[in-house]
């Protein structure tokens, strides 16, 4: 034992230089990648599709009203118990949703920006926790036939740097999260809704 620590004060250089690769190592990565930020896109957008056997006024009726939303989209449905508070008339312009709820689900509100009968619902959801960020979402209907709809939904939004290091995670990871939820959509809506 003595031996060994006699060998390191023999060498207190070497063991500052490895001390040294060890802290400079991180602060390389995190400069790197600070500096990659700097030419990465700001923007993300995703478009996911499905056609559910419904008439278009069935499943624009349904998708108009973000209450709705909490039955079929993963991401409201994270947290069953969040607190939530609502502005306006569901279904109409400027009619805002906004929750607060566990580490998952975070703090935020979403508003309805736009409606264009059986045809499109754009909404702006703005996060508070754990980031201060926004991006628009977007249902774009179309009908095929008496009863069948094509309906899209696009998530797009910008992200300031550093925090646009993260666009190509969230294009990949969205598109799953995206048809889970209108999966899951077209089963509800593919089932008789009554008043509708």
């Amino acid at each position: 034992m003595v031996a060994i620590f006699t060998d390191v004060r023999k060498y207190p250089q070497n063991i500052m230089s490895i001390l040294s690769i060890i802290l400079l190592v991180p602060v390389a990565v995190i400069a790197l990648l600070l500096i990659l930020a700097m030419f990465m896109k700001k923007t993300h957008y995703v478009r996911r599709e499905i056609t559910i056997n419904a008439p278009v006024r069935k499943v624009f009726e349904f998708i108009k009203l973000l209450k709705n939303q909490d039955k079929f989209n993963k991401w409201a449905r994270t947290d069953p118990d969040r607190n939530w508070t609502y502005k306006g008339t569901d279904g109409t312009k400027g009619f805002m949703i906004a929750w607060s709820g566990n580490k998952s689900a975070g703090e935020g509100e979403k508003e309805i920006m736009e409606l264009i009968e059986n045809k499109r619902v754009a909404t702006q959801i703005r996060f508070v926790r754990p980031m201060k960020i926004s991006a628009d979402v977007i249902m774009e209907t179309r009908s095929l036939s008496p009863d069948e709809t094509s309906l899209a939904l696009i998530n797009t939004g910008t992200m300031p740097y550093p925090m646009n290091l993260f666009i190509p995670m969230a294009e990949k990871k969205y598109p799953a999260d995206m048809d889970e939820s209108l999966q899951l959509l077209k089963k509800i809506l593919e089932q008789p809704v009554p008043g509708i």
